[in-house]
């Protein structure tokens, strides 16, 4: 025991001296140091009261701004109907539920039903094995790059994760249809992805090795490309156990609002089904942004940004905010609910859905000041578009200005106000990123920097590393 003690003596005199050591470099962490701070803290009159409600208390509850909080009401002027609360559950499926909530619009005003889905899983297949698809023809066409190049090493770290974007929901829903939720519901996999995510990842990247070790070997890219063949029908067996095989057809019966009518059953393949309802075709869209790190009124295309090999990277238009909230004001003005991605873990008192700046006061109750600009949030990753969701009301001030909006999230019902959310217009200045528009409802002069050849983006510019790590999924 005496021996034990002694050990204990020493390396306390050891860490002590280290301290104090006249060879600290310049930058350490020295006694000196340390007694300035200890100092400094009781002199500010050693704030036992905070230090107890902060060491027993959440944070969150201790910051919760009453003052604020009483100012909320849930009062819209503009209110779109809504399909119905949906649920992505244990997934970062946010955006294709936003999209797909977004198009179950049509369908339920056309059939005149109160509530309706299309089915997210349907889709959720043919992009999880587009991506996987992609994945893979990314490692063809990069097999000359050493491994630890830099966007080699983004491809890699992120093969097959959940999230999307606008442009992924219309690119698949044009080229696979669309089905209701009847014609394939959820799964306990499509509910939670995780393991199977991990499960086709190891696949993945086993398969990239093997792709790179061909290439190395001398085998050329049409020997690559029947190879990769050959892979995708592991994933996509692997997809079929997960999600069970897509429909080709399916019976559609439905009821209509009046519950004493009721449709006759059809059958429709998943392109008739679209076809039926979105005749015209979907309309077109343009991503707008917010980054005051980047050149306003000018156009950006990022590189991998996208699911399928063939389509295009994502484009978009960098707009001051207040140009953004312009075109969500016309869209819902027009009838038209707005997909759109913010960072939903900043501000956000979830309980009663309430987006405002300042619901919580971490300044106020711990005496410190955490102010970033939008500009400094993004730069230094502080926020990113990690969530998807749609805007489906405003509530607007005499002058028409909005006041607030009225969110539609995928959550569920037992989150937020039963599933929906009340975004105050300045939080939406400072953690709205994105918003989606129909290009109808664009103005001449922004329809002209459309026709800007767009500056590229590499998949690891600050601001849209995040498409990489988030693609904003939103998982609970």
């Amino acid at each position: 025991m005496k021996g034990a003690l002694s050990l204990i003596g020493i390396l306390t005199l050891t860490i002590g001296c280290s301290l104090t050591a006249a060879d600290l470099p310049e930058g350490a962490v020295g006694s000196l140091l340390l007694e300035q701070y200890e100092k400094g803290f009781a002199e500010d009159g050693f704030p036992t009261a905070t230090i107890n409600a902060v060491t027993n208390n959440d944070i969150k509850s201790l910051s919760l701004n009453r003052r604020k909080l009483l100012t909320h009401n849930k009062v819209f002027n503009h209110k779109l109907e809504t399909s119905g609360i949906t649920n992505q559950k244990s997934s970062g499926r946010c955006w294709l539920f936003a999209g797909l909530n977004v198009l179950s619009r049509e369908v339920m005003e056309q059939l005149k039903l109160k509530e309706f889905e299309l089915s997210q899983p349907y889709l959720t297949f043919w992009d999880k094995l587009e991506k996987a698809n992609n994945f893979l023809e990314q490692i063809i066409l990069l097999r000359d790059r050493p491994i630890d190049d830099r966007t080699m090493q983004i491809v890699i770290e992120y093969p097959f994760g959940d999230g999307g974007w606008w442009h992924y929901v219309t690119g698949l829903v044009e080229k696979y249809g669309l089905v209701p939720i009847s014609a394939m519901p959820e799964t306990k996999q499509s509910n939670s992805t995780g393991m199977i995510n991990k499960l086709v990842t190891v696949k993945l990247r086993g398969f990239a090795s093997e792709l790179r070790r061909m290439h190395v070997d001398g085998k050329q890219e049409k020997d690559l490309r029947q190879r990769k063949e050959q892979m995708l029908s592991e994933i996509y067996t692997l997809l079929v156990y997960a999600y069970g095989p897509p429909p080709k057809e399916f019976t559609f019966r439905f009821e209509s609002d009046d519950s004493t009518v009721t449709g006759d059953a059809q059958d429709y393949t998943p392109a008739s089904f679209y076809e039926e309802f979105f005749g015209d075709g979907l309309p077109e869209y343009v991503a707008l942004v917010n980054n005051p790190t980047k050149g306003y009124d000018t156009l950006y295309q990022i590189e991998l940004s996208r699911n399928m090999f063939e389509s295009s990277d994502l484009t978009i238009l960098n707009l001051p905010v207040s140009r953004l909230k312009h075109y969500c004001r016309k869209a819902l003005l027009d009838s038209q609910a707005v997909w759109f991605a913010c960072d939903v873990g900043k501000q956000n008192y979830g309980d009663s859905g309430i987006f405002m700046t300042s619901i919580y006061d971490y300044s106020g109750a711990l005496g410190l000041d955490f102010a970033l600009t939008k500009a400094e949030r993004i730069t230094y990753r502080d926020i990113s578009p990690n969530h998807a969701m749609a805007f489906m009301g405003m509530d607007t001030a005499t002058d028409g200005q909005p006041v607030k909006w009225l969110v539609e999230n995928s959550w569920g019902e037992k989150k937020g106000d039963d599933g929906f959310w009340y975004m105050y217009d300045d939080w939406f200045d400072e953690y709205v990123l994105v918003t989606i528009i129909d290009k109808k409802l664009i103005e001449p002069e922004d329809l002209e920097k459309l026709k800007q050849k767009p500056v590229r983006l590499p998949a690891w510019d600050p601001f849209f590393l995040a498409l990489w790590e988030y693609r904003p999924g939103g998982r609970q």
